[in-house]
């Protein structure tokens, strides 16, 4: 049989249906492709917001969800060493705005927002409207540090809200939009210094951001600036906070707080004089420092002319204010003010050098009495002049002193002699002490800026000092220290001979009151033997009792010191101005205080006897009477005691007269009656010796009042003779027992004010004689 033929047929594809097969896996690819991505990218987007990017989105959420406030620390306090407040800092308020949320609400109360601000802020309107103006920003300052009722003003106005009509066909819909969405407030830290200008050098001040500026503010800023809370709400999408129930508060913990050695009678007392000296002698600066003897702590330190740290950026000094105006160009003058107020700011008493003058002679004779290269009693002949190398230095009595005593030549302020003792000592002898007694370191006292002594530039060490440079540095001149330096190496000379560190902070307290740290004084080195520092101590009372520092005596307290004049130096030699200077100590006898002023340019007197040592006498005087120092007279002084004013209420007029002519006293009687009903001043005080007691004998007797003179430029009989004319007293201060030519210049009450029958009123004495130092 035949078999057939089986042919396989084979598919063709025409052009159609591979296009169509085409479409159907493309678009299969697709549906996959977006299959993909669909799972992928929700895993992708999870990865990239939670591991990449989580963090960020957290705290975008939170930033939207949260409002994280700062609450400011307070700064620690600043004590005197009787805890009276020199600084301090309270709780004030800010007012912030958002200009983002205050861009969304409707021109009329964005515009309401603008003048209630400004109107309450007392600020311009359009300064207002321009910080409004940031947007981009959540957060802008308006105004800071305001006090509670400004605060309570803005607070009352953000319980408000603008209401906004929308019509939409027949319906009409109020929305509303809160001022306090825009408008926030926060509290702030505003500093006080509730004396103002009193320690003002010394405490100093901070700036805008709660930061230190200058002082004690600035050198412990660190521990004084405390760590910032924060107060931590939610708020809703409008940006109204909630309920303060969604609050937490971190609280702020307050700085340390510094407890000085500083004394807030004592600084008064400097700061007065140096005031008084500062105004009328018309000076650059008046300087003043007070530090314990023993301790080396700083009672008080002032520079004259001073400002208010309450208001830092403000020019306080009257007298530098007028030469400010008075300069035409107004670049200049803006660079003059500028200038002036970081001047205004520095504690010259650490910052400022100066050539010491005289009364390095202390210094001097120091050195000399320790090297046994002077005697105590050897006598020197001082013929007005003496010639070292090519150089002639002259005495200030150019015709000479004569034969005189170590102890004369400092009453004297000799120059010759004191250059003699220095070419005795030598270069490196004199240099040895130089460096001992601190004038080629820092004190390394506490306080920001102390002026740093540079070899060749501030003072000549033992490889470069010449036979002149030796010379003039014997007698304080051609070198330069600061005021803290030479109190500091008197101090030492008057306590034994130990140098001090000198310290201004004495502990300081947590929040709580516990003490953090304590200062204790600390001895750098015994300088010289303690008989070598009795000697110069007594050689000094005689300086202060009848030498060129006599306007510094004191009845009663034993006041030791020497005046200083030195010349102020250019390039080409001596300019015509000086500094005037007095340091010393009291009581003689028992050191408490040292004491050191310092005047710069004076107009008219210029010597340290004539300028300076009347300062210390008055700061003296209060000092030691303020630390319950009890006076010791000698005979002479005992007869110009004051006197005990006695009873006199319901004795009879002739039983009065009696009582007070016994107490060597005078009566002045108001009325007609026949006994007491009052006096003045009342029993127990003290006047002075001869003064007058006013008594009244009728009841309801007005009393008898007085204008007080001018007693300026009046002697001590003159002063006197008016004031028992006019029924009062007056109370004699400065040297009126021991000097010639004493005068009046200045007194406690000022001219031309009221005061009652029997009143005291302290007049101050100087002389111009024999205070000469230069």
């Amino acid at each position: 049989m035949k078999k057939s033929l089986k042919i396989k047929k084979t598919k063709f594809f025409t052009p159609r249906k591979i296009l169509a097969k085409g479409v159907r896996m493309r678009m299969r690819g697709v549906l996959i492709a977006f299959l993909i991505v669909g799972f992928f990218a929700p895993v992708g987007g999870l990865v990239y917001s939670q591991l990449i990017k989580g963090n960020d989105f957290k705290l975008l959420a939170q930033q939207q969800q949260l409002n994280d406030t700062v609450v400011p620390a307070n700064r620690g306090v600043i004590y005197d060493r009787n805890m009276t407040i020199l600084a301090q800092s309270a709780t004030v308020w800010k007012v912030t705005i958002n200009p983002n949320a205050l861009a969304k609400m409707p021109e009329p109360a964005q515009e309401k927002v603008i003048s209630v601000l400004a109107r309450t802020l007392s600020m311009d309107p359009e300064e207002v409207r321009e910080k409004a103006s940031y947007t981009g920003y959540n957060n802008i300052t308006v105004k800071t540090q305001l006090e509670k009722e400004i605060r309570d003003k803005i607070l009352n106005f953000l319980k408000t809200n603008y209401t906004e009509e929308i019509v939409e066909g027949d319906v009409i819909r109020e929305k509303y939009y809160y001022y306090s969405s825009a408008v926030n407030v926060e509290e702030d830290v505003k500093r006080y210094y509730p004396h103002a200008t009193l320690a003002s050098q010394v405490v100093g001040c901070i700036g805008n951001d709660n930061n230190g500026l200058s002082g004690l503010e600035v050198k412990y800023n660190d521990i004084l600036t405390g760590i910032d809370g924060r107060l931590i709400s939610t708020k809703a999408n409008n940006a109204i906070l909630k309920s303060i129930s969604y609050q937490t508060l971190y609280e702020p913990t307050q700085g340390t707080s510094l407890v000085l050695t500083i004394d807030e009678t004592i600084q008064r007392y400097l700061e007065e004089a140096l005031i008084e000296c500062y105004e009328t002698s018309n000076c650059e600066s008046a300087v003043g420092i007070i530090m314990d003897v023993d301790t080396g702590a700083i009672l008080a330190m002032s520079s004259q002319g001073s400002y208010d740290s309450n208001k830092p950026y403000t020019v306080y000094d009257e007298r530098t204010l007028e030469g400010i105006n008075a300069i035409e160009d107004e670049k200049a003058r803006e660079e003059a003010y500028k200038t002036a107020m970081f001047t205004q700011w520095k504690n010259r008493g650490v910052t400022e050098l100066y050539d010491p003058g005289s009364v390095f002679k202390v210094i001097t004779m120091a050195a000399g009495l320790e090297e046994n290269v002077v005697e105590y009693d050897e006598t020197y002949n001082c013929s007005g002049s003496i010639k070292v190398a090519d150089r002639h230095y002259w005495c200030h009595n150019h015709s000479g002193h004569g034969t005189q005593t170590l102890t004369q030549g400092l009453m004297n302020s000799c120059n010759p002699y004191f250059i003699t003792i220095g070419q005795r000592l030598g270069r490196e002898t004199f240099y040895k002490y130089f460096e001992a007694f601190g004038f080629t370191e820092k004190t390394g006292i506490d306080i920001n800026g102390e002026a740093y002594p540079v070899s060749g530039k501030t003072y000549h060490d033992v490889t470069t000092m010449t036979e002149v440079n030796l010379a003039s540095s014997s007698f304080g001149q051609s070198f330069q220290a600061t005021p803290i330096q030479v109190l500091n190496a008197i101090n030492a000379v008057c306590n034994g001979g130990k140098l001090m560190q000198p310290y201004i902070v004495d502990k300081t307290l947590d929040a709580d009151g516990n003490i953090v740290s304590r200062t204790q004084p600390t001895v750098k080195r015994q300088v010289i033997s303690e008989s070598t520092s009795q000697k110069i101590i007594a050689s000094m009372e005689e300086v202060s009792r009848a030498g060129t520092a006599k306007n510094s005596y004191v009845a009663g307290y034993r006041v030791a010191g020497k005046t200083g004049t030195s010349d102020i130096l250019d390039k080409n030699g001596a300019t015509g101005e000086y500094i005037a200077s007095f340091a010393g100590c009291a009581p003689a006898n028992n050191p408490e205080i040292s004491i050191i002023i310092v005047v710069t340019k004076p107009q008219g007197q210029t010597g340290g006897g004539a300028v300076a040592a009347p300062v210390a006498a008055e700061v003296i005087e209060k000092t030691l009477t303020y630390l319950n120092i009890e006076r010791q007279y000698n005979e002479n002084e005992k007869d110009k005691l004051d006197v005990k004013v006695p009873e006199l209420t319901g004795k009879t007029v002739s039983e009065a007269r009696t009582i007070v002519k016994d107490a060597n006293l005078k009566i002045k009687v108001i009325g007609n009656g026949d006994s007491v009903i009052s006096q003045m001043p009342a029993s127990s005080q003290y006047i002075p010796y001869g003064g007058v007691v006013v008594i009244y004998t009728q009841d309801n007797q007005e009393t008898k009042n007085v204008t007080v003179p001018d007693f300026t430029g009046m002697t001590v009989s003159q002063v006197n003779y008016e004031a028992i004319r006019l029924g009062i007293n007056a109370k004699i201060s400065g040297n009126s027992l021991t000097a010639t030519g004493l005068t009046a210049y200045r007194q406690s009450v000022p001219v031309g004010k009221e005061v009652e029958y029997g009143s005291t009123v302290t007049v101050y004495f100087k002389t111009t004689s024999g205070v000469n130092d230069h």
